[in-house]
């Protein structure tokens, strides 16, 4: 039986499935099936993966990321489960490494791939993810010089673009929360399993390149802001007690309000606006941890990720701001 599988979501991805095939045909290690579920695309992609003899599940409409992933999951036996996006690139090492990096503690629940930008291979994309008091999730590195992200640590949350996941660990917190669709849910999973007493890494030895926002066309697009904005109040929700979003309702209301602000200025309001009122219109739709379950001292533990996340975050604003500055001074 295969160690792993590497599970691929595809919604019209046929732009990028042949690169991410090959290498992953080029890895190091045989010890790993590749499954790609077929989101019901339109584009070709599952005559391509049909007559490239690609294993697929094929599904006959878009399940999102979530729907797609847990589909994947429960359609393989492996002990060990790896999530890849469509438009990424693994090194020749990648699922080793992985492999490697999960063995190490037999109480990781998943471990996080360092992810490059394809544009600029110099620079990080994603170095697993952080959480903030804002209530805000965020990349760590993203945007930073490489270099400066070759040393492994633990980190908040694995990047579901590029991670490796324990099957006995997913058996105990759950799948992926289908009712997200699309967008927050590697957090909401990943939060979900420090309650319960899991943690994650980052392992820089796991490298691929990363297009970015493939599936939804842009970073910022309306159908991407309405399903984040609205994912954003589920995640609250859901994994802190009532005293923890009293304790921290300031700053969540300060998070709301600066989005409120960078949307309007983005042309996206209307669809944040929207996003949010379904979050809060239908909490009755989502199912929070089990705060017993998880204790008292997690709980705490979590906040004290939030508050160290917090000046991350705003570590990493400041020096994205300083760079621009120095570019358009140079310009």
């Amino acid at each position: 039986m295969a160690k792993a599988t590497v599970v691929i979501p595809n919604y019209n991805g046929m732009k990028y499935l042949p690169q991410c095939i090959e290498a992953l045909r080029k890895q190091t290690v045989s010890c790993f099936d590749i499954l790609v579920v077929e989101n019901g695309s339109s584009d070709g992609s599952a005559e391509w993966l049909e007559a490239s003899q690609v294993p697929m599940l094929k599904e006959e409409e878009n399940l999102g990321f979530a729907g797609g992933v847990n589909a994947g999951i429960r359609a393989c036996t492996s002990p060990y489960v790896i999530l890849l996006n469509n438009d990424t690139e693994v090194f020749p090492d990648f699922v080793e490494a992985l492999i490697r990096g999960l063995e190490a503690h037999p109480r990781l629940f998943a471990v996080s791939a360092r992810m490059l930008q394809t544009g600029d291979r110099s620079r990080m994309d994603d170095a697993g993810d952080g959480i903030s008091l804002f209530g805000w999730a965020w990349q760590r590195g993203n945007g930073q010089p490489a270099a400066e992200h070759e040393k492994a640590c633990d980190i908040f949350s694995a990047c579901a673009g590029a991670a490796i996941y324990r099957r006995a660990a997913l058996e105990e917190t759950g799948l992926f929360d289908e009712a997200h669709f699309a967008y927050l849910e590697d957090i909401d999973l990943s939060w979900r399993a420090r309650l319960y007493g899991w943690f994650i890494r980052y392992c820089p030895e796991a490298k691929v390149y990363h297009y970015g926002s493939a599936t939804s066309g842009s970073k910022y697009n309306e159908f991407k802001v309405h399903l984040s904005a609205r994912n954003h109040i589920w995640l609250m929700y859901k994994n802190q007690p009532d005293w923890q979003l009293f304790l921290n309702a300031p700053w969540l209301a300060a998070g709301l309000i600066i989005k409120a602000c960078f949307f309007t200025a983005k042309g996206l309001l209307p669809s944040w606006l929207k996003g949010t009122a379904e979050g809060f219109r239908d909490l009755s739709r989502v199912r929070r941890a089990d705060f017993a379950r998880a204790g008292i001292f997690r709980v705490l533990a979590v906040q004290w990720q939030m508050i160290t996340g917090t000046g991350g975050y705003l570590r990493q604003y400041a020096e994205k701001l300083k760079v621009s500055k120095d570019l358009l001074r140079r310009h």
